[in-house]
């Protein structure tokens, strides 16, 4: 019999045959196995709705009705694209509460945890309190996780999510619909719950309705560059064409990475050497740097992390080399040689002053980012470093993805609009240095600045290969400039311009759509038995205040699914936590048994998830966890690594409690001084 709660408009229950699950699959997560019924759906929330009286009730024109209707179509097709992908690699309307968490894994998990302590405190301001006087997320520690985390997004969410609920809960209309699943293989029936008042769906719903707000921004700002709506349509394009490499939001949460920034400000500063900002305008742009910065940090509840970051330490440079532009006048001479000079002691103040900062306010949690850099050009290894660059995503830029862009012409536009965007831009300093003055309008100072933008990520990119979802957004704007007529106008009139646009456009999308067509055609569902079967024991079998250790992500949906206390997780940025997370792991390195207790006892841990796979996972030569713990204990090299021991054989020092394929749970005995 199909159990069903609050019933939506539009929604019909089926029969307990459709709704019978076939053969769940262990991990990794993932199968092509679909629990039957309500195939092809998206979420809420994402329903066509016409533009019929737009322009009777707006007075609009006709070419305007067609451009905001466009734009409008752009962000709902980018929102459907995204809820449709989501659905179709996890299922995710067929998923019980618990497994919808489960499937938040690493910095997901964590950052929902708090949108999931706000929604169920009994007032909104009692989990706004919870969330900044912490006591779960690094025990014994107390701590403002609205300082350390950027949880803004989650605590608007959650204070969304109980304004909606208690509206449509005071009106009395339904906001989700409950089916009871039978998921066969002799496993027990879960509830499955879709519509926005379940806390998940509301969740990714908004997420997803945002990021499609941002295919409209991007179709406007395409639009704005090429002074063209064309211009607007290849952008667009070029981001489903390439929408891989865009963008993860689809799979997991959107990206908040923030050391990036300060090469946002590097292209502004070049522009500025270069003659294209004068300097009142950017000391503005520096201005409004500046108060963002304050403004965060006074939300941040006075992170010292932003004061001590490059990026702060950019702009003080930048304002002090802009203030000081007559004495470098005065004692170089114009031209190349100030250019030059200007930008040395650009780099070499804001590495000091960010040194400074540092000491003087004690700061230390984003020297790994420090360390991070410099083992890209040296020879230099650590714990912490290798912790990053082991993972793909973190290493260099893989050889498939400029072939990606190849294949899309992304690549070869770019280059192209690059080459003739420098070729004026010489021609202009050329002028300059023959003392000619500088031929160069409002507009070339946008094609500039962009243009030193996408060489800034690139850079980037190359570097770090995980930071090429801000190149490609970019390179998808910079496309959009095949439609200037300032770019291109040496193609011909206008008819002819628009010929070799569309005619571009066609070859993009003979490999554009075979990209989507592979999106589309990823199909499975989330399934993780061995890890439901942990979080069940740990919620019916250890107490609330019972303390946790283990892997990172583990750890993060340890505390989402069972709310107890945990000493490390896999917010990485901060010092301290690296500290923690060092001794935690110690289980996979050469160390002795004792050791590892020690350490463990020290933290005030209860119980220790061991994962076979953290001993034996290798993603390259020098890569696994008792290889990286070699860089810090040479000392014990060629030694049996402890998890393997204990994998065999716990009691000598550990009570194992738990097992299954994946997990193995260890009593962490106390301290008897």
């Amino acid at each position: 019999m199909v159990a069903k709660s609050r019933k939506q408009t539009g929604k019909s229950p089926t029969t307990q045959t459709d709704r019978d699950k076939n053969q769940l699959v262990s991990p990794p997560g993932k199968s092509n196995a679909r629990r039957p019924g309500r195939e092809g759906k998206a979420f809420p929330g994402f329903h066509p709705n016409g533009l019929a009286g737009i322009r009777h009730k707006l007075g609009l024109t006709p070419s305007a009705v067609v451009k905001h209707g466009l734009t409008l179509l752009l962000g709902k097709l980018g929102a459907l694209h995204l809820s449709q992908l989501f659905e179709n690699d996890r299922h995710f309307s067929h998923l019980s509460n618990l497994e919808k968490e489960m499937a938040f894994r690493t910095e997901m998990g964590l950052y929902y945890s708090y949108y999931k302590t706000i929604i169920e405190a009994p007032s909104f301001l009692d989990g706004v309190h919870l969330v900044m006087n912490d006591r779960l997320t690094e025990y014994p520690l107390v701590i403002n996780t609205l300082k350390r985390f950027n949880l803004y997004p989650e605590v608007v969410l959650a204070s969304w999510y109980r304004i909606y609920t208690g509206v449509m809960g005071y009106f009395g209309i339904p906001t989700k619909m409950c089916w009871s699943i039978n998921r066969g293989d002799g496993l027990t029936p879960v509830d499955s719950c879709e519509g926005m008042g379940d806390p998940a769906y509301f969740y990714v719903t908004c997420v997803f309705m945002l990021n499609g707000v941002m295919m409209s921004l991007f179709f406007i700002y395409g639009s704005y560059l090429s002074g063209s709506r064309l211009g607007g349509v290849v952008t667009t394009m070029c981001f489903f064409f390439n929408h891989g490499e865009s963008t993860r939001v689809m799979w997991t949460p959107p990206l908040r990475e923030s050391f990036a920034y300060p090469f946002l400000v590097a292209s502004l500063f070049a522009s500025y050497i270069l003659g294209y900002l004068s300097p009142t305008k950017m000391q503005s742009i520096l201005v409004t740097h500046m108060i963002t910065l304050a403004v965060c940090f006074i939300l941040m509840f006075g992170n010292s992390m932003l004061l001590t970051s490059f990026y702060a330490s950019s702009l003080i440079s930048i304002w002090a080399i802009i203030a000081m532009r007559d004495h470098f006048a005065q004692v170089f001479k114009a031209g190349i040689i100030i250019w030059v000079m200007q930008g040395l002691a650009w780099v070499g103040s804001t590495v000091l002053l960010k040194f400074m900062l540092s000491t003087i306010l004690g700061a230390s949690d984003d020297a790994h980012i420090s360390g991070l850099i410099k083992s890209k050009f040296t020879s230099y290894r650590d714990f912490h470093t290798l912790m990053y660059t082991c993972a793909a995503e973190f290493d260099f830029m893989e050889l498939e993805t400029p072939l990606r862009y190849l294949k899309t012409l992304l690549l070869p536009i770019n280059l192209l609009v690059v080459v003739l965007v420098a070729g004026r831009t010489f021609q202009d300093l050329g002028r300059f240095l023959r003392g000619g003055g500088k031929a160069s309008g409002k507009s070339d100072e946008v094609l500039v600045y962009h243009s030193l933008q996408l060489v800034a990520f690139a850079l980037l990119a190359v570097l770090i290969m995980r930071l090429k979802l801000f190149l490609t957004p970019h390179m998808c704007i910079m496309a959009s400039l095949i439609c200037s007529k300032q770019v291109f106008g040496w193609i011909g009139e206008k008819c002819k311009n628009q010929i070799v646009v569309f005619a571009v456009m066609a070859v993009m999308a003979v490999q554009g759509l075979a990209n989507l067509q592979a999106q589309w055609a990823i199909i499975g569902e989330f399934s993780n038995l061995p890890q439901e079967e942990l979080l069940d024991w740990i919620q019916d079998n250890t107490g609330p205040d019972s303390v946790f250790a283990g892997a990172m992500p583990t750890m993060a949906s340890v505390k989402l699914s069972t709310g107890r206390p945990i000493v490390n997780h896999p917010h990485y940025e901060d010092a301290g936590l690296r500290s923690r997370t060092k001794l935690v792991y110690s289980m996979y390195s050469r160390m002795s048994g004792e050791t590892v207790k020690r350490n463990l006892m020290k933290l005030g841990v209860d119980f220790f998830v061991l994962e076979d796979s953290w001993c034996t996972r290798r993603t390259r030569p020098g890569c696994s966890m008792p290889e990286i713990w070699d860089i810090e204990d040479p000392q014990n090299i060629g030694k049996i690594p402890l998890c393997t021991h204990i994998s065999r054989n716990s009691r000598r020092h550990f009570t194992t409690v738990f097992s299954n394929d994946i997990y193995k749970v260890l009593e962490v005995p106390k301290d008897q001084r």
